[in-house]
């Protein structure tokens, strides 16, 4: 997601040496084609320079045996074939073929792809497989079926109207102006057609009959199953005051609710944002972006301290009011009437656009008529299969035993949620993997990215280097003397040596 831009570096067609590297990395090209070479040991490798996520530069990532995890959102590539092991990249790199010339190294061509076809279409199965769900987990978990050669039928099953997209663009970058609408599918329409995805949008879920081994769809239709996803995901807490069902009033989930505040932005001149989650002062700052007076109203006396602590909600709400956004904290909207928002202080905010933020709830309903085990979200075990066998949950929904905290915990974040899809399509073709990735998520603020990798619901001690005004800093979240969590301005490389030294003091 960056301009065009002239190839980096030296042209590796006529070749360099190893004296040339730094830190054993170098960024080259090939024609037009930034390429990175790594030494490994002693061989060295060569795959496209940035992430096929956000363009990320892998050059400033962490190299972890034969992979590399792009410094940005912490996606994950072979280093070998270009694989993207981790989301939130799914679409592999190119890999190149590397050459020695004398003392040269020499890069000219890159390596043939692997097959894209579907295997499915030459040799298919009897087997069923169902996901209910058109959100990060049910595409990462269709998308890993076929990639592991899964050759049985796929039924996706999405209530909404839209295919699976980039949820987080919703709230930054589509949002704020700054990306078109054709770079928010995860994969175009032809994808589900060529993999032989059976996608039914604007399809609900009546029932699901765990001993039939059916579901039960709203028109009355039953789809047969062998194997079965939940990923129904969240949906955003009802604003429950007199006026909250007007026709300005929005929140903010789907493609078509991004649209809606768009098209409401375009007339608007003041724009009121209720709650300060990460998603309403996302939203606070893409409106900003439009030129739009903004007002943010929450209950908390700072933005974001029950998950950031102290320090980092001052500065959040400091950094928002540098950028023009006027706050309400402590107080709350106790009715909405017309255009007026009537403030429990006795205040009153003139609005004629409102975006609700204060919070999700997992969507159950399904999982609770199946009869499912539930504790606050859907159990699942370590594999990420329910208390019925041969039903599996992901995402937002799915409450885990995570082993780094010692708790079963549930996390509502996109990274999350594409990584429990991939896991639970492997388990569903029987390979029993145990999930134990450390959630990561990060959230973008004007020209700040906080990242945050960990789970902290609460803590006795936060450790702060750096400067967080100085946008140069890194949290360690701790209880009992032990880091649960992570968060970091600017400090990319050392938040994933965080996120790897947790994956390595698993129990």
């Amino acid at each position: 997601m960056t301009d065009e831009k002239k190839p980096s570096g030296p042209d590796l067609t006529k070749g360099v040496a190893l004296t040339d590297f730094r830190d054993g990395k170098l960024v080259g090209h090939v024609g037009d084609d930034d390429v990175l070479l790594l030494q490994t040991g002693p061989d060295v490798v060569a795959i496209d320079a940035y992430c096929s996520h956000y363009h990320g530069p892998l050059a400033e990532g962490l190299v972890v045996g034969d992979t590399v995890r792009c410094p940005w959102h912490h996606a994950c590539f072979s280093l070998r074939t270009g694989e993207a092991l981790g989301p939130p990249a799914l679409s592999a790199l190119s890999a190149w073929k590397v050459e020695r010339e004398s003392d040269k190294i020499v890069v000219r061509a890159k390596r043939e792809a692997p097959a894209q076809a579907a295997p499915h279409l030459t040799a298919p199965t009897p087997d069923r497989f169902v996901i209910v769900g058109g959100g990060a987990a049910g595409f990462a978990a269709a998308d890993m079926l076929r990639r592991e050669k899964f050759a049985g039928a796929i039924t996706m099953i999405s209530s909404d109207g839209a295919m699976p997209v980039d949820r987080p663009n919703l709230s930054k970058d589509y949002l704020a102006g700054n990306a078109p609408e054709d770079w928010l599918p995860l994969r175009p329409e032809a994808y589900y057609q060529d993999f032989g995805i059976d996608l039914r949008l604007d399809t609900s879920v009546a029932a699901i009959d765990p001993r039939e081994r059916s579901v039960t769809l709203g028109n009355g239709d039953r789809l047969p199953f062998d194997r079965l996803l939940l990923a129904t995901g969240a949906e955003p807490v009802k604003l429950q005051i007199a006026g909250a069902d007007q026709p300005h009033v929005h929140t903010l989930r789907s493609v078509a609710d991004s649209r809606a505040i768009i098209a409401a932005a375009a007339n608007a001149k003041r724009a009121l944002v209720i709650g300060a989650s990460f998603i309403g002062l996302e939203v606070a700052a893409s409106l900003r972006a439009r030129k739009i007076e903004v007002h943010v109203v929450a209950p908390e006396e700072r933005p974001m301290e029950k998950i950031l602590g102290r320090e980092m909600g001052d500065f959040v709400r400091a950094l928002h009011q540098e950028n023009g956004v006027n706050f309400h904290l402590k107080d709350t909207v106790e009715k909405l009437d017309g255009r007026r928002a009537q403030l429990k202080s006795g205040g009153v905010i003139e609005a004629d656009l409102v975006v609700v933020g204060i919070g999700v709830k997992p969507r159950l309903s399904l999982a609770e008529q199946a009869g499912l085990a539930i504790d606050r979200g859907v159990s699942v075990d370590a594999t990420l299969e329910t208390s019925v066998s041969g039903i599996f949950a992901a995402g937002d929904i799915a409450r885990w035993p995570d082993p780094h905290s010692g708790a079963n915990i549930r996390v509502e974040h996109w990274v999350v949620a594409e990584r429990q899809g991939q896991t639970a399509a492997r388990n569903m073709l029987g390979r029993g993997e145990r999930y134990d990735a450390v959630p990561f998520f990060w959230s973008q603020h004007y020209d700040v990215p906080i990242n945050y990798v960990g789970h902290a619901e609460s803590w006795d001690d936060i450790q702060i280097d750096g400067s967080i005004p100085g946008k140069d800093c890194l949290l360690k979240y701790l209880k009992g003397g032990r880091v649960l969590a992570v968060a970091s301005i600017y400090r990319d490389l050392e938040n994933l040596r965080a996120e790897l030294a947790m994956e390595r003091s698993r129990a």
